[in-house]
C-alpha cells in the first residue's frame, strides 16, 4: 500500500530525488514537501536518498477505488469538462466535485476514457437523456447534463455513492436534471438513447441482458473499466444481444467500447 511522507527542509534536488525513486505524488505542504511513495520504496531509502532531511511517514489517502493516488483533489480538464474542487475559482460550465469515497475524481483512465466518448457522442447526436450506471460520485451523469443532455438518471449499488452523487448534483445546481437510484439496471424502468457503464468487466458481462434492454431505438452504449485482456469477452457478451461495440478507445492499459443497439 503506498503511503505519505511529509519532509520538513527539503534539500534543494528534493522533488527529483523524490521523482527518481518513483513518486505518485508529490506537492508543496506547510512542512516543505509531501508525496506520496509506492511500498515498494521503504522508507528508511527515502530518508537516506534525502540525505536524513526530517521526514515523517503516514498512511496514504486512495482515490477511485484505492486506484488512484493523489494527496488532495485536483482540477483537470477531460472531454470538454473542467473538473474542480469546491472553492476553486473557476469559468461558468466547470464541474465542481466535492471530496468523497466515492468512485469518479475524473483522474482514472476509464473516467477519462468516457467522458471524452460522452463530449464526442453528445456533440454529434444530442441525445436528450442519459442512464448512468454504477454512477459513484455522479462525474458522468453531471458532466452530460453540462455538454447539453436535458437529464439523467443515475444508479448505484451502494448507496453512499448515491448520497456522494446527489450532494456533487446540488453543488452544481444540477439536482432538479438528476433522478438517482440505488441498485442495478433493473431498478431503472425504461430505456435511453444513450447509456454509460463504467464498472468492471465480470458486472459488465452480468448484467448485459439488462444494460440492453435499457437501450433505445438505436441507442448508444459505452462500457468502460475494462482491462485490453478482457476486451473480447466483454465485446462478444453484448453483440450476442445485438449491440455490436465496434469503437475501441483504449488509455494506460484500460479501454472503453463504444456501441449501438441494431433495433
Amino acid at each position: 500500500m503506498p503511503y505519505r511522507i511529509d519532509i520538513a527542509g527539503p534539500p534543494e534536488d528534493a522533488l527529483d530525488i523524490l521523482i527518481g525513486l518513483g513518486a505518485l505524488d508529490v506537492e508543496s505542504s506547510p512542512r516543505g514537501l509531501a508525496a506520496i511513495l509506492p511500498d515498494s520504496v521503504p522508507p528508511d531509502s527515502v530518508a537516506h536518498a534525502l540525505r536524513g532531511a526530517p521526514l515523517t511517514v503516514a498512511p496514504a489517502h486512495g482515490r477511485d477505488s484505492e486506484s488512484v493516488w493523489l494527496l488532495s483533489p485536483r482540477t483537470l480538464q477531460s472531454g470538454g469538462i473542467l473538473v474542480v474542487p469546491p472553492g476553486v475559482d473557476a469559468p461558468p460550465g466547470a464541474l465542481r466535485l466535492a471530496d468523497s469515497g466515492a468512485f469518479g475524481t475524473g483522474h482514472h483512465p476509464t473516467t477519462a476514457l468516457c467522458l471524452d466518448a460522452l463530449a464526442e457522442i453528445i456533440a454529434g447526436e444530442h441525445p436528450p437523456s442519459i442512464l448512468d450506471v454504477g454512477t459513484g460520485s455522479g462525474i458522468l451523469a453531471l458532466a452530460a447534463l453540462l455538454l447539453g443532455v436535458e437529464k439523467a438518471t443515475g444508479i448505484d449499488i451502494d448507496s453512499a455513492a448515491v448520497q456522494s452523487a446527489a450532494a456533487n448534483a446540488r453543488l452544481n445546481q444540477l439536482h432538479h436534471r438528476l433522478r438517482l437510484l440505488t441498485g442495478g439496471p433493473e431498478a431503472a424502468e425504461g430505456t435511453w438513447p444513450l447509456v454509460v457503464a463504467n464498472i468492471l468487466a465480470a458486472p459488465l458481462i452480468d448484467m448485459a441482458p439488462m444494460l440492453v434492454r435499457r437501450l433505445g431505438h438505436r441507442g448508444r452504449l459505452i462500457l468502460s473499466g475494462i482491462p485490453t485482456s478482457l476486451e473480447a469477452e466483454v465485446r462478444q457478451a453484448y453483440r450476442h444481444l445485438g449491440v455490436y461495440c465496434n469503437e475501441v478507445r483504449t488509455r494506460d492499459g484500460w479501454i472503453a467500447l463504444l456501441g449501438q443497439s441494431s433495433w
